[in-house]
């Protein structure tokens, strides 16, 4: 009669299953790491529904479905998953990165537009466009803890580096408001041109910028005193000055070079950042609309909101590279790298 060693059995058993928890744990770990930096290009598209994607090498690799009306995109912080505001439908769709599916939803007040993390992640607040309102959402319940009065159509949000301040843009008061984070409250107005839009904020000069859509101009504050420092105007040759229409801006990561699209007058400006000198206009699509730029600085991307398409910039040569077909209105372009 055969004996069993039960023991031993049982010994291997232990280890294989001390084994398979190694390697569970190692997938955990190593999954967000593969999830980041995969140089994929996001283009969110307004009347298509959808998020173009695209390999570094400008490749589509895939369309999304999203809710409708599609718009701003924020990648978290583990760039794990990205945020998408869609407008028609009063939800935030949440992409996974690595599957390239919606996986979940955060619902928001009327037509959000854009939106910002809080510093800790842990919350996010979206401009309402039709119930003029910036709402600050709670990221792990999903529910609206507050709701910040503001002028008609709220658009564009900014958080302070510090996270202490929230700017949100108010197109038909033509202001922007001050909002502190921690109270939920507006403190401080400021006045700007015609259908604010958009920020950026210098990451060596305490400046925020703001581009006033139908002013033409991009107005620069100073962060600490709330003031307005100078206006910034723009003409491409060969376009009149109710043609420039700007709205997304970027910078370079030293805060040296701006680019600015110009909205109908299917230019980017590209400026010294601190003499506010213009470098160079490049010819884009129809109504340049946002704009941003590659980890290695070397391509500006710009989405092309009458044009169906986005045009890729030369960063050394400030000259148009190529315009690649994306959906119907491209709004907004993340760049996962």
């Amino acid at each position: 009669m055969r004996t069993v060693d039960w023991q031993a059995r049982l010994s291997f058993a232990s280890k294989m299953c001390r084994i398979l928890i190694l390697i569970a744990a190692f997938a955990l770990f190593i999954t967000p790491l593969l999830a980041r930096d995969t140089g994929r290009i996001f283009v969110s598209n307004e009347k298509s529904h959808d998020i173009h994607v695209f390999d570094a090498d400008f490749n589509l690799i895939k369309r999304i479905e999203t809710s409708r009306r599609p718009r701003d995109m924020k990648l978290n912080a583990a760039r794990t998953l990205l945020f998408v505001a869609c407008g028609d439908d009063d939800i935030i769709d949440i992409i996974d990165v690595e599957s390239l599916e919606v996986v979940d939803g955060i619902p928001t007040g009327p037509s959000p537009e854009v939106f910002e993390f809080s510093l800790d992640g842990k919350q996010i607040y979206v401009s309402n466009e039709e119930d003029s309102m910036m709402e600050i959402i709670d990221l792990g319940s999903r529910i609206t803890i507050h709701s910040v009065p503001t002028g008609a159509e709220p658009e564009g949000v900014a958080l302070a580096p510090e996270g202490d301040v929230i700017y949100v843009t108010s197109e038909v008061a033509d202001m922007v408001h001050v909002v502190d984070a921690a109270a939920g409250v507006v403190t401080d107005n400021i006045i700007v041109g015609t259908r604010p839009r958009r920020f950026v904020m210098t990451p060596d000069t305490n400046e925020l910028w703001v581009s006033a859509e139908l002013s033409s101009e991009i107005y620069v504050i100073d962060r600490a005193s709330n003031e307005v420092t100078s206006v910034l105007e723009f003409l491409p040759p060969g376009f009149r000055p109710e043609d420039v229409t700007p709205v997304g801006m970027t910078l370079t990561r030293d805060g040296s070079v701006g680019l600015i699209s110009l909205g109908r007058a299917n230019h980017v400006a590209v400026i010294d950042a601190h003499s506010k000198e213009i470098i160079a206009y490049v010819l884009v699509g129809r109504r340049a609309w946002s704009v941003a730029l590659t980890r290695d600085e070397k391509t500006a991307v710009v989405a092309n909101g009458l044009s169906d398409d986005i045009t890729l910039i030369n960063m050394e040569t400030y000259r148009p590279i190529r315009s690649i077909p994306v959906g119907r209105v491209p709004h907004t372009v993340v760049i996962d790298d």
